[in-house]
C-alpha cells in the first residue's frame, strides 16, 4: 500500500510540474500509458537508490558493465530511445562516464531522462503515434505508440539485471509492485 501511495504522490509532482492544459496526455493511449510508465520509472529509481554509492562500481564480471553504467546506460538510452523512435529524431547515442558521476549526480541524470519521456507522453499527439519507425537493431517496422514499449522494455532488461547486482551484494531489492 505504501509503495503506491508513494506512486500516487510521484505522479502528482510530476503533473504539477506541467500547466493544467499539459497534464492530461492527448491520447486515449498516452493517457493509459503513463501511469505505466510511471510506474515503471519509480522502480527503477527506487533501484537505483538501494545500492550503497560505494557499490556503484560492482560488477560481477569483468564483461558486465558496474551499477553505475547499467544505471547512467538507461538514462541515456531512454531518453535517445525516445527520441529516435518515439520522436523520430536523429539523435547518436550521447552517454556520459559513468565511473566519473557519483550516485547523487546518476539519479539526477535518471530523473531528466523520465521527465523528457514524461513530457513526451503528455504532449505526443496521435498522428505522431500512428506513424512508423524502423526500429535498428531488428529491422521491425512498428508503429511510434510501440515505440514507447520498447522504451520500458529496455529500461525493464537493465533494471533486472541491476536487481541482481543488488541480490549479489545481499541487498533486499525494493518490491515490484504489479
Amino acid at each position: 500500500m505504501k509503495d503506491k501511495l508513494i506512486t500516487i504522490l510521484a505522479a502528482f509532482i510530476v503533473f504539477s510540474c506541467y500547466s493544467q492544459e499539459d497534464v492530461v496526455p492527448k491520447t486515449e493511449f498516452t493517457k493509459m500509458y503513463l501511469p505505466v510508465w510511471l510506474e515503471a520509472t519509480e522502480h527503477c529509481l527506487d533501484i537505483a537508490k538501494a545500492m550503497p554509492e560505494d557499490l556503484y562500481s560492482y560488477k560481477p564480471t569483468d564483461v558486465n558493465k558496474t551499477f553505475a553504467e547499467q544505471m547512467v546506460h538507461i538514462a541515456a538510452a531512454s531518453k535517445l530511445l525516445t527520441e529516435r523512435y518515439v520522436l523520430g529524431l536523429e539523435v547518436k547515442p550521447n552517454t556520459p562516464d559513468a565511473s566519473a558521476m557519483s550516485k547523487t549526480a546518476i539519479i539526477a541524470l535518471m530523473e531528466d531522462s523520465f521527465a523528457f519521456t514524461n513530457q513526451v507522453i503528455i504532449s505526443i499527439e496521435r498522428e505522431k503515434l500512428d506513424e512508423t519507425c524502423v526500429m535498428y537493431h531488428s529491422g521491425n517496422t512498428v508503429s511510434r505508440a510501440f515505440a514507447l514499449f520498447y522504451v520500458q522494455d529496455h529500461m525493464a532488461n537493465h533494471r533486472a539485471k541491476s536487481n541482481l547486482y543488488l541480490r549479489m551484494n545481499k541487498i533486499e531489492p525494493p518490491e515490484y509492485t504489479w
